[in-house]
């Protein structure tokens, strides 16, 4: 199962224009975000689970709040203002990012911004629109194969190392997450560029 695959497959061709459209961007700039943005969400749900509590804390939290269902209406949600304030937790994308990133939020905007040529502030309000796709995504794999907690963090740390084998800036993301200060790796992800993200989302 690849996660990445599962995500391309919600991802549409005419979703991305959709996405891409509200911030002014060029069809290979929302690419390349939304790529870095699925990377590193999906990096950072892996080290948040890489121990038994995470591991928990997020199978809770699909149990509770993320069963798939934002997935029936993804263009609604992307171009809609869904994800921006909602109270409903599987739609408040400012709550999933807290969640998922804390503190390096900026950090990783910043990262993704510069590999794709967009300013921080666009890519923050993709990565809003994104998070709550992302865990509903996780959320209906999970009850599609059953996964328990231990099953999430196997799935997800299998996720980052199949990447980071396969794709030099997935390896740099993994760096930016596991740093304490966030800005070392930035110009080295930005020089790849877009050469290495958003190739996925090309045809």
């Amino acid at each position: 199962m690849d996660l990445m695959d599962l995500m391309k497959g919600h991802l549409s061709e005419e979703l991305l224009a959709g996405l891409g459209q509200q911030f002014g961007a060029q069809p290979e700039q929302t690419a390349s975000a939304t790529e870095g943005i699925l990377h590193t969400l999906m990096g950072a749900l892996a080290k948040n689970t890489s121990t038994p509590d995470g591991a928990n804390a997020l199978s809770s939290a699909l149990e509770r709040d993320h069963d798939g269902s934002v997935l029936g209406d993804l263009m609604g949600l992307i171009t809609g203002g869904g994800g921006q304030a909602s109270s409903a937790p599987a739609l408040n994308g400012a709550g999933i990012l807290s969640h998922i990133l804390g503190a390096k939020q900026d950090g990783a905007a910043n990262m993704i911004g510069q590999a794709s040529g967009l300013d921080a502030g666009t890519v923050m309000s993709m990565m809003v629109k994104l998070a709550p796709v992302v865990m509903g995504m996780l959320g209906k794999t999970k009850q599609d194969s059953g996964l328990d907690a231990s099953g999430l963090a196997s799935l997800l740390g299998g996720h980052v190392q199949t990447q980071q084998a396969q794709n030099p800036a997935m390896g740099m993301i993994g760096k930016f997450l596991d740093q304490d200060q966030d800005g070392s790796y930035m110009d080295d992800l930005a020089g790849m560029g877009m050469k290495l993200l958003g190739g996925m989302f090309r045809k």
